[in-house]
């Protein structure tokens, strides 16, 4: 396991930063790769129980629903019994479940073992999100956030083109795949991290001033203060709901009916937007982290603006592939700068409640989406509308990192000039509790 660490650490994308990256970039791989393999499957599978259609769609929902719920609590876990404990813990519920959802003899069953799927999911990637952002420095947040992406972006690309083949074999099958995947996750973290060394606190964030847990829930509501913080909440919430939401949910509706293609130019349209985004994490995480927060999150939500908004003017195979290759370009560079933001707020302190805020409202939006988008679409008989509103949310998010304060600066400063405390790619770590 040590050597694949260092193989892993020796790529491009990891190039100067703590082996704990490279590790948590290989679980979201595992995680992502086996939710691809399996998120096809699932209202085929549902199906299979002779329900409708909306009670099959129910169970993805409920995925979603339980995932929402348990991001608080998720965030207490973090900062009562730490990271590594409630990341092991919600990858081995999710693994669980997985494998008795596969088991499955009734609807209901299977309903119940996806929720309480959700309800580890939710553990899994506020615990992953809060261990990555206490393992490296101000200097290095928005790498380690692209990287941690580009984990999930791997998986998620490789992950259908498996699923077909697997789903080809039996519709269960994706489920003990699904936790087999995450059973080497489990593994990875248990035998990779045993010794994870986490930075010093530092005094990136004057309001994080007591890291005691008693003060956990008291610090999100001084962080809620931080115009920087509300700032990449919003930009979170926009880009659940427009690239988590209304561009899963919609898109494929409207190259079918809107533009009247095969529902293949769909799967090319979301290639074509990842393969830009994978292009520019590396350049976008490492904007982030020397020219600053800010000038990134303007590019990423300004790109995500005007991709949607392309999509609802467009008419012809050419320009949804540019748009599509334009929301790319945001979601590159939205999947570093909100974290690195939230990372600077944090001070690379323990602050479960901080990270599973800033999740959570990415699955609000993830949620409200498609359900928004859909009763749009609904009354008014226009996706052109629909991709209108997306762009309208983002904008908003837009307007505010025009005028929020960039806390790159504010966090290498802090750090520089308190007493012994700059931090390097090397120094000032200590053991984690």
């Amino acid at each position: 396991m040590s050597a694949i660490g260092t193989r892993l650490r020796n790529l491009p994308w990891f190039e100067g930063l703590p082996r704990e990256v490279a590790v948590l970039s290989a679980v979201a791989f595992c995680v992502a790769l086996g939710f691809g393999i399996l998120a096809p499957a699932i209202p085929v599978f549902a199906k299979s129980f002779d329900v409708t259609a909306t009670q099959a769609a129910s169970v993805i929902s409920v995925f979603a629903l339980l995932r929402l719920i348990g991001a608080v609590p998720a965030g207490w876990l973090v900062d009562r019994i730490g990271e590594r404990s409630v990341l092991v813990t919600g990858l081995t519920i999710v693994a669980v479940s997985s494998a008795l959802a596969g088991f499955s003899t009734t609807f209901n069953q299977l309903l119940a073992f996806r929720g309480i799927g959700g309800l580890g999911s939710a553990m899994f990637t506020v615990s992953a999100m809060a261990l990555l952002l206490r393992s490296v420095g101000p200097e290095q947040r928005g790498r380690a956030a692209g990287a941690f992406q580009g984990g999930f972006l791997l998986g998620g690309v490789a992950g259908p083109a498996v699923g077909g083949i697997v789903t080809g074999f039996s519709v269960r099958l994706p489920f003990f795949v699904y936790a087999a995947t995450l059973g080497a996750a489990v593994v990875v973290v248990i035998t990779m991290m045993a010794h994870t060394h986490l930075r010093e606190k530092d005094p990136t964030a004057p309001v994080l001033d007591d890291p005691s847990e008693a003060k956990g829930w008291r610090q999100l509501v001084h962080a809620l203060g931080d115009r920087s913080y509300v700032t990449a909440l919003v930009v979170n919430l926009g880009n659940g709901f427009t690239s988590f939401g209304l561009r899963s949910a919609i898109v494929p509706l409207f190259v079918v009916y809107s533009l009247g293609l095969s529902p293949a130019w769909t799967g090319y349209g979301l290639l074509a937007a990842a393969l830009v985004q994978a292009v520019l994490l590396l350049p976008a995480g490492r904007m982030a982290d020397t020219r600053g927060r800010k000038p990134a999150l303007v590019i990423g939500t300004g790109a995500t603006t005007l991709g949607f908004a392309a999509l609802a003017l467009t008419g012809a195979i050419p320009p949804f592939l540019g748009a599509m290759a334009v929301l790319g370009i945001g979601s590159a560079f939205l999947g570093s700068a909100p974290a690195a933001v939230v990372g600077d707020i944090t001070g690379g302190r323990r602050s479960g409640p901080i990270v599973a805020t800033f999740q959570m409202v990415s699955d609000v939006g993830a949620v409200a989406g498609p359900v928004i988008a859909g009763r749009i679409v609904d009354k008014t008989g226009s996706y052109e509308t629909a991709f209108f509103v997306g762009a309208a949310v983002v904008a908003v998010a837009f307007l505010l990192t025009l005028t929020m304060p960039e806390t790159l600066r504010r966090a290498s400063t802090a750090a520089t000039t308190e007493t012994g405390a700059a931090v390097d790619g090397g120094t000032g770590q200590t053991a984690a509790p």
